[in-house]
C-alpha cells in the first residue's frame, strides 16, 4: 500500500508566494485522494506489487489501464513537484546544471523563458517540465493532466504544477504571477542539480 509522503517542510515555509491554506488543500486532500485511489485500484491486480514509477509504465497508453495511471502518475507528479521547492528558492543554478541550461538553451533567461511560457500556454490542468531527452540534452514540455515526461522516455529534473488547485487560492486566475514566484522565489535548485546529475550519471554508464 502507497503512503501519502510528508512534505519537505512546514506547510507556512512557502509563504507569502504559496500559503498554509493552499498547501494544506493541495498535500492534505488532493495528492491524499490519489493515493486513496491508487491503493483501491490496484489490489488484485498485475500491478499489486509494482513500484510507482512501474506501475506508470505499465499501465500507461492506450493499451493500459487509465484510472491506475492516473492516479499512480498523479502521486508521483506531486511528490516530485513539493521537492522542486523550498523556502528562499528562485535565482540561478551553478555549476554543471548551469553550464548544460547555457549549452542547450542559449541562456538561463532563454531557458526561464521558455519554461514560463510552457506553464502559461498548457491548456488546462497539467505541468511544465525541465527534462533530459534520451540524447542526454535539456528540453522545456508540458504534459496535461496526470501525463508525466517519464513514460515518454524523458527524465524529469523541475516541474511546475499548473493545475488551478496549485495556485487558485493564492492567485486566483493569475497563472503568469504564479509561475514568475515559482521561478523567482521557490525553485530548489540543489534538487534539480541532483536530479541532473544522477541522470548525467546514468546516460555516462
Amino acid at each position: 500500500m502507497f503512503e501519502l509522503p510528508p512534505l519537505p517542510y512546514a506547510k507556512n515555509a512557502l509563504e507569502p508566494h504559496i500559503t498554509a491554506n493552499t498547501l494544506s488543500f493541495h498535500h492534505e486532500k488532493h495528492h491524499q485522494t490519489y493515493v486513496t485511489n491508487l491503493n483501491n485500484l490496484i489490489p488484485n491486480t498485475e500491478y499489486a506489487s509494482l513500484s510507482l514509477e512501474e506501475i506508470m509504465t505499465k499501465s500507461a497508453g492506450a493499451s493500459g489501464h487509465p484510472a491506475i495511471f492516473n492516479n499512480a502518475a498523479q502521486v508521483w507528479n506531486h511528490t516530485f513537484y513539493w521537492n522542486c521547492m523550498q523556502a528562499n528558492g528562485g535565482g540561478t543554478p551553478t555549476g554543471p546544471l548551469a553550464d548544460q541550461i547555457t549549452r542547450d538553451f542559449g541562456s538561463f533567461d532563454a531557458f526561464r523563458n521558455d519554461l514560463k511560457q510552457a506553464a502559461l500556454t498548457q491548456f488546462g490542468s497539467g505541468w511544465a517540465w525541465l527534462v533530459m531527452t534520451a540524447d542526454g540534452k535539456l528540453a522545456i514540455t508540458k504534459t496535461g493532466n496526470a501525463d508525466c515526461p517519464l513514460v515518454h522516455g524523458q527524465t524529469p529534473l523541475l516541474t511546475i504544477d499548473v493545475w488551478e488547485h496549485a495556485y487558485y487560492l493564492d492567485f486566483q486566475n493569475r497563472r503568469a504571477d504564479y509561475a514568475e514566484a515559482f521561478l523567482a522565489h521557490l525553485v530548489n535548485w540543489s534538487f534539480v542539480a541532483a536530479n541532473f546529475a544522477k541522470a548525467s550519471s546514468q546516460k555516462a554508464a
